[in-house]
């Protein structure tokens, strides 16, 4: 599933390339038909992200939200003014590394013998719906949540949320670190639980312990305020590096051999970018333990049974 850095980037390729726009809205696939008609021929005014939830506000009022769950992404494209990248969202369909392509322009697309572009391609697969504005155009795929809906009723969603570590608003961290101290649950299940950090999904769940050296079984009762506060400072370290970077990477520099070559010069190969996670079995980076390997709440769990102990 998409995790938070992804939707965070999200929002914000939506509002270099839409904001101040008026789209074309369409659905078609036919599913989102009816909201498509409600969005069509309005100015996007704003995007946002909260945890996995993606808001795109229009000029009349309602909101398109959008959560991509396991399988949903978005594809873009465009002339050479649409910039970013063409395809974000779930990992099993374009991995953690967002897809990008060179946008064609008029005059070099011309010069190369490309077709200069002319507008959005005849819709591929099952697209939910499709944006599309003067320069390029999004569409989505897979998608678990694809709604029009009001303002109050899209305040209504963050407020089921817990704090967003990539918003990191006063008061969050504080509000982090209570819900944690106050529950029993293992300290793997509550990073997972939205209504407690907005964001978290597997592959930051497990980095995060281990980095913080934290036994994922732990209750939450037993862990010490400062832990849990030293947690929220790495959870919004790493995930703002995750924004930066377009891919979740949680190991530093030392820890990695050859960089990667083109959009990924000066960070891991892949197999490098993790401490743990889809690490089970292999030696801990750290201290040569096997990483081990168990389902917790129907989603599995990595984590170094040397260096994660309570």
């Amino acid at each position: 599933m998409p995790e938070g850095h992804s939707v965070h980037r999200l929002a914000r390729q939506f509002g270099d390339v839409f904001t101040g726009e008026r789209l074309a809205v369409s659905s078609p696939q036919g599913r989102f038909s009816q909201g498509a008609a409600l969005l069509d021929g309005h100015t996007l005014t704003g995007s946002a992200a909260q945890g996995k939830h993606l808001f795109l506000d229009f000029e009349h009022g309602l909101v398109l939200h959008v959560h991509l769950g396991l399988y949903g992404a978005w594809d873009f494209g465009g002339d050479a003014t649409f910039r970013g990248a063409s395809s974000i969202g779930a990992p099993r369909k374009v991995g953690e590394r967002e897809v990008y392509d060179e946008p064609v322009d008029d005059e070099r697309g011309a010069a190369a013998g490309a077709d200069p572009y002319a507008g959005p391609p005849a819709p591929v697969g099952a697209v939910r719906v499709r944006l599309a504005g003067a320069h390029g155009w999004a569409d989505l795929r897979g998608a678990t949540t694809c709604e029009a809906i009001t303002r109050a009723e899209a305040e209504a969603v963050r407020a089921r949320l817990g704090p967003d570590p990539l918003r990191n608003l006063p008061g969050d961290r504080d509000s982090f670190v209570a819900g944690m101290l106050a529950r029993r649950t293992p300290l793997a299940a509550l990073l997972m639980d939205q209504k407690l950090i907005a964001g978290v999904g597997n592959v930051y769940r497990a980095e995060l312990l281990f980095r913080q050296r934290l036994d994922p079984w732990l209750p939450g009762t037993a862990l010490p305020a400062d832990a849990a506060r030293r947690l929220w400072d790495d959870t919004v370290a790493v995930m703002s590096d995750g924004v930066r970077d377009g891919r979740i990477i949680t190991t530093p520099p030392r820890y990695w051999g050859n960089a990667d070559g083109g959009p990924d010069a000066g960070l891991p190969a892949a197999d490098e970018a993790h401490f743990v996670y889809r690490r089970q079995g292999l030696d801990c980076r750290d201290c040569g333990s096997a990483v081990a390997l168990a389902e917790l709440g129907a989603r599995k769990l990595y984590w170094c049974p040397g260096c994660q102990q309570a």
